[in-house]
């Protein structure tokens, strides 16, 4: 078996598709910050199946980050000629494509210096981003936090930046300089809003050390707001493994996904853009309609699944579904709770899309673990699950399961699983989680108090009461019994 490389391509195994066009033709035109395996699933994979139908040529990408695990990929890539083995786990069959989009990978230094160069450099027209959704520097609020100690050092340091933020700053005042055009800022993160809060974090922070530089950025740069789904798991050694002996491809960093894939695009790029509508991406008006859809219905209905699961011990999401109560709380929830709060989206049936979640959830070749699910619950559930909470209750509705599900989370936070087995720390919050929930064991309201979680809805008097007789039917009874009872329209006490 020879390393994946461009080289080996001619003799990889016939089942294994790869590019029918040649690397030489490629020229750049995205620089792309966080070469993880969401981008590596989604974006690199569109603009592969672009180049394959012989369009878009010029729009090739160039990797970058700056952290040291993107140098650590970088290394990775490099070595296999910047090569992605992505395996669609479909049911029915596994089906594996190499990828070729990214032709350049900057090496990561501490001032960023090779990353700004190349977006300073006159063929980048959009620079795009995947730093998790935790990334933009936010406060409680969801404004941008212009105390965070990293924007604190780039405000004073803005030549020598060491954040993407600062870094785009960087170029984008080079380009000015240079009497260039500024490149289009596109975020590729699961966020609501993704363009609007990287303009906010960009702006926010120009503004710490140059104001008329920040007004011209405000003015002048496009921030395009977009809707990515994929779900795509992360790649250890079962993954390397199973490429290996399934497809006889020697790929160090491959990727594994499910075969669903959707991007939602506002068409709002002054340098141009790919034609990414030829090989399936959406573009309009109503990415936030889209956006609220996956968000509420997917990453919730995530969230649903995640801390029961957690509880039981169960290993992952598809076992999760295999769980006659899990997937029961799931399809409640999502039907009387959730669905009934999302607005209509442009040719799609809302009823159509939970199936098609559920579906996409019970998929037993993803490996998607629940303990990514429950990761960072303090950022996800104010995004996910609170909204949905705040529309049940401005309706007279007190939403019980997803009151239940926040107490689930509570207790899952208390870092011990329903078997006594210790639950690893999930969050970059453990410890104050930890110490609300078990102060929450005894006086609920602890929990509720996270303003920065809950807001108003944590002082609703009806959500409240639910909330405080879940927890309490939870430490008391165990998640079985309550989750039967509440599936069964029953009080949770016992």
């Amino acid at each position: 078996m020879d390393k994946l490389s461009l080289e080996s391509l001619g003799e990889l195994n016939p089942q294994v598709s790869r590019p029918s066009y040649g690397r030489d033709g490629l020229s750049p035109g995205i620089v792309h910050i966080g070469v993880g395996n969401f981008h590596r699933a989604h974006q690199a994979v569109y603009l592969d199946r672009l180049f394959e139908k012989g369009l878009g040529h010029d729009w090739a990408l160039v990797g970058a980050g700056v952290r040291s695990a993107d140098g650590a990929m970088r290394e990775r890539l490099l070595g296999q000629d910047l090569l992605t083995t992505v395996v669609e786990l479909a049911p029915e069959g596994h089906r594996a494509r190499i990828t070729g989009s990214m032709i350049d990978f900057v090496p990561i230094a501490p001032d960023n210096g090779p990353l700004i160069a190349a977006m300073a450099a006159e063929t980048t027209r959009i620079v795009s981003l995947t730093v998790t959704e935790g990334g933009y520097y936010l406060d409680q609020h969801g404004h941008f936090d212009g105390s965070h100690p990293d924007m604190v050092k780039d405000a004073a340091n803005p030549d020598a930046p060491a954040s993407a933020f600062g870094a785009i700053l960087k170029a984008l005042k080079i380009r000015r300089a240079a009497g260039l055009p500024p490149f289009t800022v596109m975020s590729c993160d699961n966020l609501p809003g993704n363009g609007h809060v990287a303009q906010n974090t960009i702006v926010g922070l120009a503004k710490l050390f140059d104001t008329a530089f920040a007004e011209w950025v405000a003015e002048t740069v496009a921030f395009p707001n977009g809707m990515v789904d994929r779900i795509t798991p992360a790649t250890g050694n079962r993954e390397i493994a199973l490429v290996a002996e399934e497809f006889g491809v020697d790929d160090a960093a491959p990727v594994l996904c499910e075969p669903f894939i959707q991007w939602v695009l506002e068409d709002n790029f002054p340098q141009g853009r790919p034609p990414l509508e030829e090989v399936g991406v959406t573009f309009t008006d109503q990415v936030h309609a889209f956006e609220m859809m996956k968000i509420r219905i997917l990453n919730g209905g995530h969230a649903v699944i995640a801390y029961p699961s957690g509880l039981l011990g169960i290993t992952y999401a598809h076992e999760a579904m295999q769980d006659e109560q899990v997937a029961a709380f799931l399809h409640k929830v999502e039907v009387e709770e959730i669905v009934p709060h999302v607005p209509p989206v442009p040719d799609t049936s809302i009823p159509d899309y939970l199936t098609l979640i559920e579906t996409r959830f019970a998929n037993p070749d993803i490996g998607d673990t629940i303990r990514r699910l429950c990761l960072d619950g303090s950022n996800r559930q104010p995004k996910f699950i609170v909204p949905s909470v705040r529309d049940n209750l401005a309706n007279g509705h007190v939403p019980k399961g997803l009151a239940l599900l926040s107490a689930l989370w509570c207790r899952y936070c208390a870092g011990v699983d329903e078997s006594g087995a210790e639950i690893a720390p999930n969050d970059p919050d453990w410890a104050q989680l930890t110490g609300r929930a078990m102060a929450a064991k005894d006086d609920p309201a602890q929990w509720l108090a996270m303003r920065e979680v809950y807001g108003a809805a944590g002082e609703d008097a009806g959500f409240a009461a639910a909330f405080a007789e879940a927890l309490t039917a939870l430490w008391a009874d165990g998640t079985r019994a309550v989750l039967a009872r509440y599936l069964s329209d029953k009080p949770l006490k016992g």
